[in-house]
This record gives structure tokens, C-alpha cells and sequence, in this order.
């Protein structure tokens, strides 16, 4: 359902904390605030929920980069707020447009079939092979039905009811459990090939034919397009990690499915091949001789205890962890196994300690789920702020999307914030002003210094390392191989995990940037995947992946930012960062405690919530609803197979 524009017109004017940004940061905060009982406000100017943290159809990201360019263009000057900032007051004006998303490149390499009536709920009309951002925008003006995943459906929504009934209807529901994963936002006319009338796409080979099943077109990329869930950024959750214990506390992860990344890859003299890393793959695994698997179980056991026994590395501190892999008893296969598949670390800059205590860490994880130390959200990594967002809403947090602040008003005297004024020059009155970095101005963040991070997605046909399972979530690392470069982390997810249509691979890609991300990262995709053409398409024994479709941009890194970076800051305004280039999700979950306990320094955070039946409301039937809306998503819930229960963590996924 939509809700009209004016309900904004009709905000509380008074609330303990004001969260602007729906990033999993500020997500996290607003939930554990709310969950403390304090008044919470929080807003987003975009049309989606998290920010640099989200996850879109494929049409979905298709508008997203026509927003992106749109947002570039626009120029807008609003002084509304002018007349609301009284003599004793001053003004820190935010920014109106989004400066995080740089280097935007997009290229289909798909087959060029695409007829103008195929549509996925409003279709991108098919352009040339290689395409700019700005093409790519041009051409997406004709998807305009092909609206983000949430963006009418959460138009400036109010209350935990009102965000209970929109999430059913959006991509917010996809973080529940349920019973047939596959049918996820399928409509009456959004069938699958197969079903579909041939009349709309003449010639369009089925996919489930064995014959053809490697020859995907464009068209079928736009029908099957709900069955994407592109993430902004690329991340996994350590079995032990601190997102994972959160959501187990807080009682958040009932709201969300997870499944086992179910192999480690490593990259080598040009071969993929698998890292065992349990010790059954240890000793299952046929590429290591029978003195190499006595050398790493041996070595893997000191890593588990190396605090312990300080003498062993205390020479070495000084000195890099691959320096250190070569004074003990490795082979140069064992070594490259560790350095870049377990512990994950850089070859030239990370100290001894840093690497093994990464290797510790993954070895922590290792069994609490599965075989390997990491999950992954079904449906995407966006699912994560959602879910948080919603546990928010539940306690009567406020949400208005598509909801933008002017500026934050600021007593001359005390030089604490006192206020906000949104769009529509409504002044809002609040303790506590939560923002994230990106709503900041030039003017604050002047001496700021940000770091980049390169991305890449690709749509591809085939797995980089093929098995007789097609249904394998992999995580490979590309060592860097020149001066200044850094390496590249890459994730392929196949449709199991609800983020691509079936017979294709989703893939990430990841490193600190140094250059433009077309520039960083396609040589890795150069050697790991092969452009799709009409004449390979005809050959069933390519021995690379074929890329369908890919996305290149750069997105800020804003972690790690000091406070006294930004300008004249009042103290009770509080800055989250954006995505950082971790693989994991601590930092978030850091910063988020952090900034809870400077706000509720003598609240308890994320405890999990009272049972539902046992909440007694006096007489308001729209929390009510909220919680029978959350009693029914629980009862009603099923675990696909194949997917982990985070209540059960000593059965492994199977």
C-alpha cells in the first residue's frame, strides 16, 4: 500500500533521538534505542531503505543509477529554513545530494534479443553491448515502472503498523522465513520462461533445456529480474562475529534466513582450486600430500593457541605475516593457502599479530554453522538494516522515507542541536540527532579525508570453479600482484541464496581503491571470467565463465573517521560512517554500541524483546496490529532446506 506525501505534515514535533540515514549503523541504533524506549524519528531522503547497504532487483538497480544520475545533475536551492532559525540560533545546512557512488560504468554482454514488450514489471529498453553510466541512465528512463524495491510501498511511513503493512508488500518481507523462497515477489504475469507466452519474445530459447541451458539473453536477465538481489556492498557474517551475536541476542534473526558460504577458493598460477580448511577437508582433500596435511593441521592448532605460547612469534612482530609463514614448517602451497584464504591478510603490509590472530578468528568460526567460519542473508546483505529497521518500528519507532533534512538547528549558547527542519519547513525538536556521513555538507566534512572502495557485479553463466553442484556460495581472494594495488576479494553466489535467477552466478567483487574500479578490478575479471558473444555461445566447453552483464563504480569508505574531522559539530550530534572494505560487519556493530552508549550510557543494548503474547498495550490497536503482524511472521515461518536456523547453531547447514 502507498501513503500520501501530507502524512509528514502531521509529525510529532518532539522526540528523544532523530536518525537520519536507514544504513545498518543507524539502523542498529535506532533499533536499540527504541527497544531502551526512547521517541524515535528516523529518515531517509532516499526511496529505499539502506542506503549503501541496500540490495535491489535488477530493475531496481537499473533506477537506482538513474537516480544516481539525476542526483549528479540536480541542482536545488531551498531557503525555507531560513525563516525557522530564530536570533540565538544558527543553522549546519545538510547536503541535498549524494556524493558517494563515483565511476559509474555498465556493460551487457548478453544476447541482444530484447523485444521492446518484454517487460519486468517495466523493462530497460536493450542498448549496445558496451555502455557508459550516462547511457545506461538514458536507457533506463524507459523502465519507469520499474520503480527500487521499496520505493512507493514505504513512502513516508509512520508508525510499527503502518511499516509492518508496507513491509509485506516490499523487499522488506523478504527477510522473513518462508515456506517456498523461490516465489519470492512473483506476480500473476511475472512467470518464468517456460510458462510465459512465446508471443512477447519471439525465438527465446527455454533455459531448462540441457541443450541451451548456457545460452542466457537479456530478456530473460529483465523477466526474471525480481529474482535479483544486487547488493550495494559485499560482505559475509563470521559464524562468531558480532553481527551474528547481535542478531542471536536482540532476537532480530527471526526476521532473516542465512546460508553457509560452502567453499574457500584460492587462485593460483592461473587455477582456481579449493582451500580445505576443517580438518575433514584437511584430511579429505587430494591436493595435499600426507606430509603437508600433518604440517597445517600442526600449524593451525598453534594459530588456536598462539597467545599462549608467546615465544614461538615474539621474534617475529616487527616483520610481516608472510614473512613469518616461511620460518615454519609450510610448504610454499600451505603458505599461499593460509596467507590468502584463511587468514586473508595483505602479503606486504600485515604484521605477524594481525595474521594470526585473523587465522584464530576463522578457525573460531569454523563449525558453529557449517564447514566454513561464514553466512550469507538470503536475498542480499540489505536484508540486514530491514531487519533492523523493523525490530524499530515494533517498538514504535517512526519512518519516513523519501524524507529529506535541510538543516540542524543549533543553540548559540549552549552549541548543542536542538532541532530539525525537513522538507516541508517543519521544525522538529530532539535530545539526540543521529546522521550518516554522506548527509554531511562540504562545509563540514572539509577536512575530512575519505578513502575509496572498488566494486564490481557481475551476471555470469557459470561457476569459476565448476563441481557437480551447481548450487555452491564460494569466496575467493585474488592476491595483488603489483606495487599500490591491493587484493581483490571475490564472492559468488548462486540462486540458492535468493539473489539471482536460476542457471546464472551472482558475483562481487571487492579492493581498496587505488584507481577507478574498472581500472582496479578488471584485470581479476579478465582472468577469471570471459566476456558472452554469440559464437561462444555456441560452444558448450568454454572453460571460463561468460559475464552477461556488469556493473563497475566506486563507493566512499568513511570508516575510521575521527570526530574532530568534521567541523564544528555540536556534541549531542552523533556521525555513523558508510560501508567499509572489511569483509565482515564489526565495525558497524562497533560504532552502533558506541554511539548507544553515549546516547543510554545505563541501558543494556539489543536485549532481546519480551515475548509477544505476553505484551499487554493499553488500548492502542495500531501496536496492536504491529505485534500480531510480528506473532504471525514468526508462527508462520519455515526454514527452507538447506538455510540455518541461527537458534540451532550446533546443526550444521546440510
Amino acid at each position: 500500500m502507498t501513503f500520501p506525501i501530507k502524512m509528514a505534515d502531521n509529525l510529532p514535533s518532539d522526540f528523544d533521538v532523530i536518525v537520519i540515514g536507514t544504513g545498518l549503523p543507524e539502523s542498529i541504533i535506532a533499533a536499540a534505542c527504541s527497544r531502551s524506549g526512547q521517541r524515535v524519528l528516523h529518515v531517509d531522503s532516499r526511496s529505499y531503505y539502506g542506503g549503501n547497504w541496500a540490495s535491489f532487483s535488477f530493475s531496481g538497480l537499473l533506477s537506482w543509477l538513474k537516480e544516481y544520475q539525476e542526483n549528479s545533475d540536480a541542482v536545488t536551492e531551498n531557503s525555507s529554513w531560513q525563516e525557522q532559525i530564530l536570533d540565538n540560533e544558527e543553522a549546519i545546512l545538510l547536503s541535498s545530494k549524494d556524493k558517494t557512488i563515483q565511476h559509474v560504468e555498465v556493460f551487457c554482454y548478453a544476447s541482444q534479443d530484447l523485444h521492446k514488450d518484454v517487460e519486468e514489471a517495466g523493462a530497460l529498453q536493450k542498448n549496445h553491448a558496451s555502455m557508459t553510466s550516462a547511457d545506461s541512465v538514458e536507457a533506463a528512463e524507459a523502465a519507469e515502472a520499474a520503480c527500487l524495491p521499496t520505493a512507493d510501498a514505504s513512502l513516508n511511513t509512520r508508525s510499527c503498523e503502518t511499516l509492518a503493512e508496507q513491509t509485506q508488500s516490499s523487499e522488506l518481507e523478504s527477510s522473513l522465513a518462508v515456506n517456498d523462497p523461490e516465489e519470492k515477489e512473483n506476480h500473476s504475469d511475472d512467470k518464468t520462461t517456460e510458462e510465459e507466452p512465446s508471443e512477447n519474445v519471439p525465438k527465446v530459447q527455454d533455459t531448462t533445456e540441457p541443450p541451451k541451458k548456457n545460452r542466457i539473453t537479456y530478456s530473460q536477465i529483465i523477466k526474471e529480474g525480481r529474482r535479483f538481489n544486487i547488493d550495494l556492498v559485499s560482505k559475509l557474517l563470521y559464524s562468531r562475529g558480532l553481527l551474528i551475536d547481535l542478531l542471536i541476542k536482540s532476537n532480530v534473526s527471526r526476521y532473516a534466513e542465512f546460508k553457509n558460504i560452502t567453499r574457500i577458493l584460492a587462485f593460483r598460477d592461473g587455477i582456481v582450486e579449493q582451500v580445505p580448511c576443517s580438518r575433514a577437508d584437511v584430511f579429505n582433500s587430494k591436493q595435499l600430500t600426507m606430509v603437508e596435511k600433518r604440517m597445517l593441521m600442526k600449524f593451525l592448532t598453534f594459530c588456536v593457541e598462539y597467545e599462549e605460547h608467546p615465544d614461538e612469534y615474539k621474534a617475529y612482530e616487527e616483520t610481516t605475516f608472510s614473512e613469518y609463514l616461511k620460518t615454519q614448517k609450510l610448504t610454499p602451497n600451505l603458505q599461499y593457502f593460509v596467507l590468502h584464504s584463511i587468514a586473508m591478510t595483505s602479503e606486504t603490509t600485515s604484521p605477524t599479530v594481525d595474521g594470526l590472530k585473523a587465522t584464530k578468528n576463522f578457525l573460531h568460526c569454523l563449525g558453529r554453522y557449517g564447514n566454513t567460519p561464514f553466512l550469507f542473508p538470503l536475498y542480499g546483505q540489505g536484508e540486514l538494516p530491514q531487519c533492523f529497521c523493523r525490530m524499530c518500528a515494533v517498538f514504535g519507532g517512526i519512518y519516513c522515507l523519501r524524507h529529506s533534512v535541510q538543516c540542524l538547528v543549533v543553540d548559540k549558547e549552549s552549541r548543542k542541536c536542538k532541532a530539525m527542519i525537513d522538507q516541508f519547513g517543519q521544525r522538529i525538536i530532539s535530545k539526540h540527532f543521529v546522521i550518516e556521513d554522506s548527509y554531511l555538507s562540504e562545509n563540514t566534512c572539509s577536512r575530512v579525508q575519505y578513502r575509496q572502495i572498488s566494486r564490481a557485479v557481475l551476471i555470469t553463466d557459470g561457476s569459476v570453479l565448476k563441481t557437480e553442484s551447481d548450487q555452491q556460495v564460494s569466496i575467493l581472494t585474488v592476491p595483488a600482484e603489483e606495487p599500490g594495488s591491493f587484493a581483490v576479494r571475490v564472492i559468488e553466489l548462486c540462486s540458492s541464496t535468493m539473489t539471482c535467477m536460476k542457471g546464472t552466478y551472482l558475483v562481487h567483487l571487492t579492493c581498496v581503491s587505488s584507481k577507478t574500479a574498472k581500472e582496479d578490478l578488471e584485470p581479476v575479471v579478465q582472468k577469471l571470467f570471459t566476456p558472452y558473444t554469440e559464437i561462444e555461445a555456441e560452444n558448450e566447453h568454454v572453460e571460463k565463465p561468460r559475464i552477461l552483464w556488469a556493473l563497475y563504480f566506486n563507493m566512499r569508505d568513511s570508516s575510521d573517521i575521527s570526530r574532530d574531522c568534521y567541523n564544528d559539530l555540536p556534541s549531542n550530534v552523533y556521525v555513523c560512517s558508510g560501508p567499509d572494505c572489511d569483509l565482515g560487519n564489526d565495525n558497524a556493530v562497533k560504532q552502533a554500541e558506541t554511539l548507544f552508549q553515549q546516547i543510554c550510557p545505563n541501558e543494556d543494548f539489543c536485549p532481546a524483546p519480551p515475548n509477544p503474547e505476553d505484551i499487554v498495550f493499553d488500548g492502542d490497536s495500531s501496536q496492536q496490529e504491529a505485534s500480531e503482524s510480528t506473532v504471525i511472521s514468526e508462527t508462520n515461518s519455515e526454514t527452507p532446506k538447506g538455510n540455518t536456523d541461527l537458534g540451532n547453531p550446533e546443526e550444521p547447514s546440510k
